[in-house]
Parts: C-alpha cells; structure tokens; sequence
C-alpha cells in the first residue's frame, strides 16, 4: 500500500478519511495493509485521514498483535467504548470512505457489512465509497513491476509461440495431439523459465474455444486435429507479490486457410479490441480520465453494431495489479457484469480481451495495457492475423 498515492486519491475525492474495518479477516482490503500479521479476534478499525499518520482502533485482546503494526494505536474493551473511541477519533471528519459501494454494483469494493455502515451514518457522517482510492493505493504500479512486466510479457509470448509451434509439429508428424498435451508443454516451459502461474492455461479447440473459461485437464480434454481452431489463454508472471501477470490469448487455425466466419469473427473481434485502445488515447489526449464501464461500452458497441452483441457474453477486461492472482483487484473494463465508475488512471493495468463465443468455435483477442501520462501503453504481442499452422 502506497499511503502517499491513498492520500492524494481521497484529497481528488473530497474525502475526509478512510476508514478500513475488518473482523477476522474478512476484508482482504485489510490485509492489504497487515499482510504479514495473523488473524485479529477481534473488530478492528484503520482510520486514514487524508493528511497525517493512520491510526488503529482495536480491541485490547489483540493487544500483541496490534502492537506489530506500523501504525499509532487506540485500544478498546466493551463494545461501547469501541463506539465511543471511534466516534472520538472521527470528530475532525466528515466525509468517510468506506469499502462499500453503492447497490452493491463493484463486489471487489464491498467488503463491509451494512450494519457498520449503518453505525458510522449514526454518528453523522455522510459515507462514500473508498474504490477509487484503494485503486491508488493498491493497483498502481511501480516502476520496477512496470519493468519486469514487459519483460515477462516477452517470455509468455515467446512461450506462446513454441506451443503452437509444438502443436504444429506433432499435427506434421501426423503424432497424436490433445489440448491437454499443449497445455502440458506450456506449464513445463513456465517452470523452465521460473514463471508463476496460479492456474494452468486455456486450451480450447473448436467449440471448447467458446467457453471462456474452458480449462482442460488429465482427465478431461479433446484432440487436436488438421483443421480444427484453437484458443490459447495463457498468463503468468515472475514469482513476488509486487509483480504483474501477463496475460494473453491468441487464436490459430490448424491448416492454410481459416473459414470465412472465422475471420469475419476475427476480424470483429480484433476491431473491438483497437477501438477500445483508441478510445484511452483519444481520451488521454483531451485530458480525460476514462472509467472502467465507458471502454467496455465502447468495445461491446462495436461487435453488437457487427451482429454478434449476443455472444460476447464478459466483461472487457479485468483489472491488472501486484499480486497474486491474475486478476487484479482495481478497475474492471466492465458495465456488462458490473457497472465499474472507477477511473483509469495512469500508473494502472489492465487487459483488454473482447470475444465473440459462437457454438462451432470462439474467437479472443487479450492485451494488456499500462496506463501512462502520454495514454495506453500496449505492454504484451499484439495479435493482428491468424495464426495458420503448416501442417
């Protein structure tokens, strides 16, 4: 966490203070900030106000545990005095964020209970949600992520190469070939160049390519054969928490000449996915901060407008940030799933990976994209033909 990237978010916010509650770590915001600490027993309240030290409120049971924290302490015993103390430490704010968000409409930013928001609106505070500033404060990237991002992102694309290289030799050789067998070379070369991934990459052939999170396995896969469409979702990065996934999917056709659906569909699909970027630099160009749900808008206008809004059934793109997981937990590219206000802004990752899922064979074209001062930066391959394997 950033403190000085979270302050000036909620100064742009016209917030007050942030105030992050947790109770046994059931908010992973909290974790955020105590990653390394163990589970407190106990309510537990990180105040942040927008200027100055954060403080804690917590009961005195976790009085260990609190005391490893890198923040000033206030301790509480009764229920009572724990509303007491927080309305005391709240005296000077007005404005509170907290991890909640209107209707429910962002998930990733709702981790409080009503019942606490509805404590806080008592001691007559007006409540607005804390998701633009947790996205400060924990999506933004710094430079040496940025750096070893692009160099990642070289690597699984060259990985990507050699898989539908290995599939077009077998296909050559006339070998037997399975989409778990290219998957399996795909996570072997992920460890030969010490790349983490927590999950084993997409391999879809024809109509498996039309569910987006189709993942086969030992015991349940297709075979690959001259002729067929393959979809390869594939994403992985160096190991540390501090780092950024590349993730990508390109699309090829085992044979000379793909059907004419498929690249019309490609087409559409790939078209989608360069009006969004166009969209962030035209934005960054007339110094606007564009929010998550107008770029999807924009992306799914453009397939809808060529027939095929009903079978691109996601979200644009998620979130890219430090962690563990692939999906990041800033800005969603979303107003399908959820209707995602936050900002993009620079110093913020994200994928851009529109798709039409037809019943015969689906079609995804997956980039990541920085946000910079000067606009989107295309940080993985780009995927501008089909890929025609010669078999």
């Amino acid at each position: 966490m950033n403190l000085t990237n979270i302050q000036t978010a909620m100064q742009e916010e016209n917030m007050d203070c942030w105030v992050v509650y947790d109770f046994q770590r059931m908010n992973p915001i909290m974790a955020q900030f105590l990653r390394d600490r163990l589970m407190f027993t106990r309510r537990v309240f990180l105040i942040i106000p927008s200027e100055g030290e954060p403080t804690i409120l917590g009961s005195k049971i976790d009085n260990d545990l609190l005391q490893t924290t890198p923040f000033g302490l206030v301790f509480y015993t009764s229920w009572r005095e724990m509303e007491n103390q927080l309305k005391q430490l709240l005296t000077d704010y007005q404005v509170i964020g907290l991890d909640y968000s209107p209707n429910g409409m962002l998930p990733t930013a709702s981790r409080v209970d009503a019942g606490t928001v509805e404590m806080i609106k008592n001691l007559g505070k007006d409540i607005v949600s804390s998701a633009n500033v947790f996205q400060a404060g924990m999506a933004v990237w710094e430079p040496a992520a940025l750096e070893a991002h692009l160099e990642d992102c070289q690597i699984v694309g060259d990985i990507k190469d050699e898989a539908f290289q290995f599939l077009a030799d077998q296909l050559r050789e006339n070998k037997s070939v399975t989409e778990y067998d290219v998957q399996s070379f795909i996570m072997r070369r992920f460890e030969e160049a010490n790349l983490f991934t927590p999950h084993a990459p997409i391999v879809g052939v024809n109509e498996y390519s039309s569910d987006p999170h189709y993942v086969p396995n030992a015991k349940k896969h297709a075979p690959i054969k001259k002729g067929d469409w393959i979809l390869i979702d594939l994403f992985a990065k160096r190991p540390g928490y501090e780092f950024i996934f590349a993730d990508i999917t390109w699309v090829a056709y085992a044979g000379v000449t793909p059907s004419a659906k498929q690249q019309e569909v490609f087409k559409v699909v790939t078209g989608a996915r360069d009006v969004a970027v166009a969209y962030l630099q035209s934005c960054t160009d007339q110094n606007i901060e564009a929010e998550g749900w107008q770029v999807d808008d924009i992306t799914r206008n453009h397939i809808t407008e060529a027939g095929y809004g009903d079978y691109f059934f996601h979200r644009t793109g998620h979130s890219l940030g430090p962690g563990d997981h692939a999906h990041g937990m800033g800005v969603n590219i979303d107003n399908l799933e959820t209707h995602d206000i936050r900002k993009l802004k620079p110093g913020i990752g994200f994928s851009i990976e529109p798709g039409v899922y037809l019943p015969e064979f689906g079609v995804r074209a997956e980039i990541n994209v920085y946000m910079d001062q000067s606009g989107p930066r295309v940080t993985t391959p780009i995927q501008y033909e089909i890929i025609c394997l010669e078999v």
